[in-house]
């Protein structure tokens, strides 16, 4: 992928967020071979954070090599898997074209368990395949990389993995039965590892799927699948599910999923059903987590990565308030919306005060919870600390 570092040329000034996230980026880079000598060591959702973390601080030089070792990386079969090459069987000519054809790898440090293994479920944590709600992420990182670089081989790839994800992961259990969807599926999409259904995975896939959509750059030709029957039928599973978490970073994800859709809608996005089904999970969610006082435990106790993913959604809550405003005649027809939109604005200041805490820990070395993920805390702390690269889809 062709670089493009003249456009830092007009770059705003730096503030302390700013440079504090760079630094933390800049660590990560050179923690997991990103630049410098050390191999690559990658993982996808982290990657993901990353790639929108190098967009938001003008570093698409960065953010370009990252998409490009991902997919050498995890777009292959792992060292230590006897099969070799592209994990979609592609020959190295299309996988180079084609990179995300057969899915990417969530990058665990343990391989996937043999067929006819028993399931571990502790063990299965640390266990190579394929999670949807990775790819999703990973699809948002590389729609974002083309919309701000105009790299139009990024969003046919996203699409592309749109495609080859939903065949895989969406299954119908008998004759005439709704749709579902697995949560983790072997390395080479042929076989569910975990055949039960992520609670959020159906509306990340829609979201996302939409988002790829809307995204129309002028050169159509060769730019992907167009998703339409994907988006119809993940529409219908979105229908069946319970979208209410007490989760931090299920809360933060659905806050973030409810700003993409509002960008998507544009045209009076209070009205629409969805958005109003997604922040009030978000916001009852929310309650009932703050209930059970979590930020009373010690740090070592916590993990990091979850309560950031709060944060960055509490972040997004103040963008979506700000776009639901301009069009106030549509929210005050939707009480209930605006109802748990307020709710949800009144706890924003958990946003600085999770940030405070793990920054402070960071900055201090880090401690046993810190230090035991410390490439998905530290560019989650950065996404917090500038969340427009992964926020903002314009």
């Amino acid at each position: 992928m062709a670089s493009h570092p003249a456009r830092r040329a007009h770059a705003a000034p730096v503030d302390e967020n700013t440079r504090t996230a760079a630094a933390l980026m800049r660590s990560f880079a050179e923690r997991t071979g990103l630049v410098g000598a050390l191999p690559p060591r990658r993982y996808l959702w982290t990657d993901a954070f990353a790639v929108c973390n190098f967009i938001a601080l003008e570093e698409y030089e960065l953010a370009e090599r990252l998409v490009d070792q991902v997919h050498a990386v995890l777009g292959r079969h792992r060292e230590d898997d006897a099969r070799k090459g592209w994990i979609g069987g592609m020959d190295e000519e299309t996988g180079e074209v084609h990179p995300t054809r057969g899915g990417l790898r969530i990058g665990k440090p343990l391989p996937e368990r043999d067929a006819d293994a028993g399931v571990d479920p502790e063990l299965e944590w640390d266990r190579d395949g394929q999670y949807f709600h990775y790819l999703t992420k990973w699809m948002h990182a590389l729609d974002l990389v083309a919309r701000r670089t105009g790299q139009a081989d990024a969003g046919r790839w996203a699409r592309e993995l749109a495609q080859a994800a939903h065949r895989a992961f969406t299954y119908t259990p008998v004759p005439g039965a709704p749709q579902r969807m697995y949560w983790k599926m072997r390395i080479d999409l042929s076989a569910p590892l975990v055949p039960s259904m992520g609670q959020h995975d159906p509306l990340d896939g829609l979201i996302t799927y939409l988002q790829l959509r809307a995204h129309r750059p002028p050169q159509r030709v060769g730019h992907g699948p167009e998703l339409d029957g994907e988006l119809r039928e993940m529409a219908a599973i979105v229908a069946g599910t319970n979208l209410l978490t007490d989760d931090p970073l299920g809360i933060g994800g659905l806050l973030t999923d409810a700003y993409r859709l509002a960008q998507l809608l544009r045209v009076r996005p209070g009205d629409n059903p969805l958005l109003g089904l997604v922040v009030g999970a978000a916001a009852s969610g929310l309650t009932r987590y703050l209930a059970t006082q979590p930020f009373s435990r010690p740090t070592s106790q916590r993990l990091a990565f979850r309560e950031l993913g709060l944060a960055i959604g509490l972040q997004a809550t103040t963008r979506l308030w700000a776009a639901l405003e301009r069009d106030a005649a549509s929210l005050d027809t939707q009480p209930a919306l605006r109802a748990a939109l307020d709710s949800l604005v009144a706890q924003v200041p958990i946003a600085r005060t999770i940030t405070a805490t793990w920054l402070d820990v960071e900055q201090q070395g880090g401690d046993s919870s810190w230090r035991a993920h410390e490439d998905i805390n530290g560019v989650m702390l950065a996404t917090a600390l500038v969340p427009s690269g992964f926020l903002e889809l314009t």
